[in-house]
């Protein structure tokens, strides 16, 4: 038996309930882990307010990084081999909010040594998504990019992203996460009134440039308002956020459910893995929690306001 956090019916944090679970050996194919970090995402507890009766009780968490305790018969992970105590991390997962779990084999790459556990535990799900966000909009380093809402995970790793393609990206955040945006090469903006007449200001400084791509990683009137003003290419906004907004003006808007989004996300996990190890994307985690305080850490989650990326260690 192992402890895990599920949801038993529908709703946010305040339904999470922590419970006893088997966990299966793992047959042909798959591996089972010892956590020693999960990742938290906002999409974490997002699934849970909605669904299908017959899903429930739901097991949450999408990504992990731990240790191999037990492996399937000629079985080897992702990235190759593969054996009772290898660090490793696993993405895309479900119940990772737990002490141990059998995953797929397929799902499950080798951890960097360089990496912590809580920063592995937090690298694919953002990652991939940025990543997808790139590929859509075709962005590339002769663009100027416009990041909504840049100081979140998301955010941050599209930062990244684009500072390794060598394009100049603008990222609009709060005052006080000005300097996160600087840090991970961006330049930052604040959001709120005026923030079209103050991106214009911005790119254009003489040079009669403007914005080839937006990024919405918020999905607020305003990000898709002022992306549609100065974004020419409609094809080259994408949203993770607003979905109506997207039907209604002739976006992009992508979810990791998309048959064509899941496929590119998995992918790219290998990549992204390798630019980690080599410090060229960081994960800023600003809290862990124990696994057993995992409600109190997701309505920190919830808030909007964690300061970085948040993992549970059990």
């Amino acid at each position: 038996m192992t402890k895990h956090w599920v949801a038993p019916r529908f709703g946010g944090s305040e339904v999470l309930e922590y419970t006893d679970t088997d966990v299966p050996a793992p047959g042909p194919g798959e591996v089972t882990i010892a956590v020693r970090a999960a990742g938290m995402n906002p999409a974490d507890t997002k699934h849970t307010r909605q669904g299908d009766a017959a899903d429930l009780p739901i097991a949450i968490g999408y990504e992990v990084a731990g240790v191999i305790s037990a492996i399937g018969s000629d079985t080897e992970i992702a990235s190759g081999g593969g054996a009772v105590g290898d660090e490793v991390l696993a993405f895309r997962v479900e119940g990772g909010w737990s002490e141990a779990l059998t995953v797929p084999a397929r799902d499950v790459f080798a951890k960097p040594a360089s990496l912590g556990f809580p920063e592995a535990a937090n690298l694919l799900l953002a990652g991939t998504t940025a990543a997808d966000m790139l590929r859509v909009t075709r962005a590339s380093g002769n663009d100027t990019v416009l990041v909504h809402g840049a100081a979140g995970a998301v955010g941050v790793s599209l930062l990244q992203q684009l500072r390794l393609l060598g394009a100049r990206v603008i990222g609009t955040a709060s005052e006080r996460n000005a300097d996160v945006v600087a840090d991970f090469g961006g330049e930052w903006i604040a959001y709120g009134d005026g923030l079209e007449d103050r991106v214009r200001a911005l790119v254009e400084d003489g040079t009669g440039d403007g914005v080839d791509v937006a990024l919405d990683c918020v999905g607020t009137d305003e990000a898709v308002d002022v992306s549609l003003a100065l974004v020419s290419d409609r094809s080259r906004i994408v949203t993770i956020a607003a979905f109506g907004r997207a039907e209604a003006d002739g976006i992009g808007a992508i979810g990791g459910a998309q048959p064509e989004s899941k496929a590119f996300r998995d992918s790219v996990r290998q990549r992204l893995i390798d630019l980690a190890g080599d410090g060229d994307l960081v994960v800023p985690v600003a809290r862990t929690f124990p696994l057993s305080e995992a409600k109190a850490a997701a309505e920190l989650l919830e808030s909007q306001h964690p300061g970085g990326k948040l993992a549970l260690v059990p």
